[in-house]
């Protein structure tokens, strides 16, 4: 039995989600089902963050063991020969050491978050980025962004379905730029509360928007209510972008 790691983009959009359910396609099924037509196992694909419903992915981590002899190689060949009908390819694969797990082995993870910020409508980002015509100021998005850094309770932009033992989180870092007609979020940290950094985006486009000030959101995210922070920004604008490991 080997096991090994994959690195997995997919288009979220033809997903319910990474983890496998009953309501829909899911990137954990089509995987386990890609394997099973390689080797004629059965396996369970464990990926290093269960990303939602039209959430994409650059570098999801996933690790599955297979008991064929066989290598990387073919691995990662054979697994895209049975993806072809779906938006899911795996970029890489190796061999790992039998206590390696995608999830718990991981010690930070990644995420960027896209607003198309113009006023003509999406056609080829369509279900990609968010569309926003208002004028945003991402500088000032950056700078009350700012305040999240470090450990916080972050009830204020946690899901009411949010499974997670606590709200207390680390955010290690977070950054909001302006590149010509978008504007990137990008935040890193050890894990992440559910739809954590959907609400913070959903809030800061007040900020931006000249709605809200940096001290209104620091209010925000100080009164660990979710009633007192902004929407939940759209799925499709989230890529979860890497993993980082011991």
């Amino acid at each position: 039995m080997t096991r090994y790691k994959l690195v997995v983009e997919y288009h979220g959009g033809d997903f319910v989600g990474w983890q496998r359910q009953d309501n829909g396609p899911s990137v954990q099924a089509e995987i386990e089902r890609a394997v099973k037509l390689f080797c004629g196992e059965t396996v369970t694909a464990s990926a290093s963050g269960r990303t939602d419903a039209g959430v994409h992915a650059f570098g999801q981590v996933v690790t599955l063991d297979i008991a064929k002899d066989t290598d990387a190689n073919t691995v990662c060949k054979a697994i895209n020969a049975h993806l072809k009908e779906v938006r899911v390819a795996v970029l890489s694969a190796e061999a790992v050491d039998a206590d390696f797990h995608a999830r718990f082995s991981a010690v930070g993870r990644s995420y960027l978050y896209r607003i198309v910020n113009r006023r003509a409508p999406l056609a080829l980002d369509l279900g990609r980025a968010w569309f926003v015509p208002v004028p945003l100021d991402a500088d000032a998005m950056n700078e009350a962004a700012q305040c999240l850094v470090g450990h916080h309770d972050f009830s204020s932009f946690r899901a009411s379905q949010c499974q997670a033992n606590s709200p207390m989180k680390t955010l290690d870092e977070i950054a909001v730029a302006r590149d010509g007609e978008e504007i990137h979020l990008r935040v890193a940290a050890r894990s992440f509360l559910h739809h954590q950094v959907r609400n913070i985006v959903g809030t800061l486009k007040l900020v931006g928007e000249g709605k809200w000030s940096a001290e209104e959101f620091k209010a925000a995210l100080e009164a660990c209510d979710r009633s007192a922070a902004g929407p939940t920004a759209p799925a499709h604008g989230l890529y979860f972008v890497g993993v980082a490991f011991e």
